[in-house]
């Protein structure tokens, strides 16, 4: 396939430019001007804009499906606050109506999982948002264990022991450091296995984070859970991403000094809770202008999939330089997830995911007028 002729933002450079992609084998190819037409079918992009697919670093689509309420949602596991041997993968069903109506609106990729019920609640996936088998619609797995401070898992909790957020933040650190010992052990035992520990499927499921091979995601909404988070993750020598970060513009200078990803979100709507209070639309542009990296959430179905882009727009509107917002649903969400090989921008070598639209994605009058995934057109 080549699309020609469109005004190209590749999230990579802040001026957009008239040109083609050439698309091979789900790949792009080439890109430039005046690309020749050979046996490809040919796309006319003249007078529409040409952008990278978006990308929601932290959503739940595909476990809380569509229309089938509280009961029938597949993202908490509500028998146990710690249950990092939970994998998203055999919870998430590809067919639920919500994973199209997102690739239709140009969100190809997310990052979905466990909700934030659980102080460990599992490992997350990041998937294309077009297929009928999760397996074949993996990007990567996993690509990091959620965890979750402040409200939420106190309420969930709070008649079995978990009552405030030293509580909560002990349940973390509890599993860290028996996790910590059961590697230990089974590193000291080499090959031989009657020295090894007894089967652990809690503390097999963390040793990836302790090695550093995926981070901990976690859910922080107050300044103080956000430092909490920080704290854990500086214990115990893991990477972490931060998730939600509510209140990061009260604390941006000390949010810039520590370099760790930041999907800020879900802003469009009611502060419902106490530690929503602080909740505004200038916080992503507040922690960009810091310096550090950003991404726009929808924690869909908090927000419907389909508006990650108006997300972005708002966050403009309250200030943030336009550039920084696209960066935000495209690029910047592939880095978080660890992801940005394949997707979130237009470069040659990565995976042919691009959306078309008559205008800016960001205003609420624009009209998606084409999708492909892999190079692909959604129907």
């Amino acid at each position: 396939m080549l699309i020609k002729n469109g005004m190209i933002y590749d999230a990579v450079h802040k001026e957009p430019y008239t040109g083609d992609l050439l698309i091979k084998e789900g790949k792009i190819k080439k890109i430039g001007k005046n690309i020749r037409a050979k046996e490809e079918e040919v796309v006319d992009a003249t007078g529409l804009r040409v952008y990278p697919g978006f990308i929601d670093a932290h959503c739940h689509l595909g476990l809380d499906g569509w229309g089938i309420g509280f009961e029938g949602a597949d993202y908490n596991e509500m028998g146990d606050i710690c249950t990092p041997q939970m994998r998203a993968i055999d919870s998430f069903n590809p067919l639920d109506p919500s994973v199209h109506m997102a690739a239709k609106a140009g969100v190809t990729s997310v990052a979905t999982g466990q909700g934030s019920s659980n102080a460990i609640g599992g490992t997350w996936i990041a998937v294309k948002t077009v297929g009928v088998c999760v397996d074949d619609m993996i990007i990567k797995d996993p690509v990091a264990m959620k965890g979750a401070l402040g409200e939420n898992p106190k309420r969930c909790y709070r008649d079995k022991g978990n009552f405030a957020r030293m509580s909560t933040a002990s349940v973390i650190r509890n599993m860290l450091f028996k996790a910590k010992e059961y590697l230990a052990k089974k590193e000291a035992a080499g090959d031989d296995v009657s020295k090894k520990p007894g089967f652990d499927f809690k503390c097999e499921a963390m040793i990836p984070v302790l090695k550093k091979e995926i981070p901990l995601k976690i859910h922080a909404h107050q300044a103080n859970d956000i430092l909490t988070a920080i704290r854990l993750a500086k214990e115990f020598d893991v990477d972490l991403t931060l998730e939600h970060v509510t209140e990061g513009h009260l604390i941006a200078d000390k949010l810039a000094e520590t370099n760790y990803p930041m999907a800020v979100g879900p802003s469009l709507t009611h502060a419902s809770k106490f530690e929503l209070q602080n909740k505004s639309w200038t916080t992503p542009g507040i922690l960009a202008a810091k310096g550090c990296q950003v991404s726009i959430i929808t924690d869909s179905p908090v927000i419907p999939q389909e508006y990650l882009a108006l997300c972005a727009g708002l966050a403009v509107k309250a200030g943030m330089d336009p550039f920084e917002a696209l960066k935000a649903i495209t690029i910047n969400p592939a880095k978080h997830v660890g992801i940005a090989d394949r997707v979130g921008s237009l470069e040659v070598g990565k995976d042919a995911d691009i959306v078309l639209c008559d205008g800016d994605p960001m205003i609420s009058d624009t009209h998606v007028k084409a999708v492909y995934i892999d190079g692909q057109l959604v129907e």
